[in-house]
């Protein structure tokens, strides 16, 4: 079709540049910082297969299901924060930025904060139904429930590097959070080395989730230290209310857990059902706990769905 149109495309030698050169001096520390949670991943299978039978798999199988709520939700504020503060930056705007900062710091809570506490409550469960038939015995499930719920313990730490970190990147500053995460790296190594032997593998998910949270904290304090995340009034207020919402509700998902032990080992629609009963439960019983704390309110939900189906219709 091009050719038809009479356009020639002809490749052009490559040329080492001003601008390539900037380009690669902040690409390749951000390849390496994304990769960076891959890394922690080996080293924890390669200190897991020194554990016992079945470590690595408990831990790999725990961490799929994990790696739900941070795909879903960690990997799209990242994504989708970053072009946003680096407009804003530019133009000057940093009012702007530090609200769009604030915001999505409390939508990656109000989500990943409730799904932490779900997972702890009901690892066993979640496990029993994706995971216990065939060669995967109950012993097999229980163990990987262990290590979902130690997992789970870093799931809000993993976000917040997803929301601290394009703040350096849109600064053009690509090396700091890796510098940050090889610190995290070290500190995950050290913990599970001490965790490993009275934990077994859930010490070295423990590990893990100790590791992020070491990782985002450090992020928050040099972003702080730089004034670059100034926390506004809305966030201050609204984050233990969250947090009180996600206890409740994970208490709540517990009792509801325990109070029919049975269905956990019944036929798997019957226990699907049960599980899908507690999360839709689990769904309503935070909605509306969330809303009536003061967490966030019905006009903020709709408006920030006004605003993505907005942007879709203005895309398309």
């Amino acid at each position: 079709s091009i050719h038809r149109a009479g356009v020639r495309l002809r490749l052009g030698a490559p040329a080492w540049t001003p601008r390539i050169r900037l380009l690669m001096k902040r690409i390749l520390p951000g390849a390496i910082g994304a990769g960076m949670y891959q890394i922690n991943l080996l080293v924890d299978t390669m200190i897991a297969s020194l554990v016992g039978s079945g470590a690595v798999s408990f831990l790999y199988y725990a961490d799929r299901v994990n790696q739900l709520p941070l795909g879903v939700v960690g990997t799209a504020v990242g994504t989708a924060l970053l072009p946003i503060l680096s407009r804003q930056l530019r133009a000057g705007n940093h009012e702007a930025a530090v609200y769009a900062q604030n915001r999505t710091l409390e939508f990656a809570l109000l989500l990943t904060l409730p799904a932490m506490t779900a997972l702890m409550a009901i690892s066993w469960p979640i496990v029993s139904v994706l995971f216990l038939r065939g060669a995967f015995t109950s012993a097999d499930a229980q163990a990987t429930a262990h290590a979902l719920a130690a997992f789970s313990l870093g799931l809000p730490a993993y976000v917040l590097i997803k929301v601290f970190t394009p703040s350096f990147f849109a600064r053009e500053d690509t090396a700091t959070p890796v510098k940050i995460a090889g610190v995290a790296m070290l500190v995950n190594i050290g913990a599970m080395l001490v965790l490993m032997g009275p934990l077994k593998h859930v010490g070295i998910a423990l590990a893990t989730a100790l590791s992020a949270w070491v990782n985002a904290g450090l992020l928050a304090w040099l972003l702080r230290r730089r004034n670059a995340l100034p926390f506004d009034a809305r966030l201050v207020r609204r984050v233990p209310r969250i947090t009180l919402a996600s206890i409740i509700t994970g208490g709540g998902l517990y009792l509801g857990m325990i109070l029919w032990p049975d269905l956990w080992t019944a036929p798997l629609w019957l226990k699907g059902s049960a599980l899908a009963g507690l999360v839709v439960g689990g769904m309503v019983v935070y909605g509306g706990l969330v809303v009536v704390l003061g967490g966030t309110s019905l006009g903020d939900l709709r408006g920030f769905v006004r605003r993505k189906d907005a942007e879709f219709q203005e895309r398309k």
